[in-house]
């Protein structure tokens, strides 16, 4: 079996927390944070928080879901037990944050961004939203590196050995996908 990048690998990851871990039944997210060292310092999928009713009426009811839902990088954020995450990582899946996380991410200090590419589907929906992250990742060096397929697999391994590294390096000005200038 061929051993994925560590980017493989920890967006994989993210995959996974977003599958098992979320209960949102129209999109499940995850985020890892990781290290400089490739250790990881923190995880977070999309839910309401701890203690609250998290029924599965209250995701069917999209005004009640959006009014205590944390997202997955703002749970890993918080997960982090780390005094810093100045110059680490994020991994999220299953598209580019939104622009109230990439300002989370900005001002905790993570340099760097990693997702799978939109589909278009996900930039008809949240292209504005994308749009601003990106540049706000721009303002602040915040580099973003698209990877992957934009299909998530059933587990970790499967989304392992996926990453084609669609704009990979290309830093916060790289395309989402091909059908982004359509519709940012």
């Amino acid at each position: 079996m061929k051993r994925g990048t560590w980017d493989e690998f920890y967006l994989g990851l993210a995959c996974h927390w977003a599958l098992h871990r979320s209960k949102d039944p129209s999109t499940k997210c995850g985020a890892i944070i990781v290290r400089p060292d490739r250790t990881q310092a923190g995880a977070g999928y999309n839910g309401f928080p701890r203690g609250v009713d998290d029924s599965p009426e209250l995701y069917d009811d999209r005004t009640a879901k959006y009014a205590r839902v944390v997202h997955a990088e703002v749970n890993a954020i918080l997960n982090s037990k780390d005094p810093s995450l100045q110059g680490y990582t994020i991994y999220v899946w299953p598209f580019m944050t939104c622009e109230r996380c990439a300002a989370n991410i900005i001002q905790v200090g993570i340099t760097r961004v990693v997702t799978p590419p939109a589909t278009t589907s996900q930039i008809e929906r949240w292209g504005d939203s994308f749009k601003i992250a990106m540049e706000m990742y721009a303002q602040a060096g915040v580099t973003v590196d698209v990877i992957g397929a934009a299909t998530c697999a059933k587990t970790p391994a499967e989304a392992v050995g996926r990453g084609a590294r669609a704009g990979a390096g290309k830093g916060a000005g790289a395309l989402i996908n091909s059908d982004w200038e359509n519709h940012g």
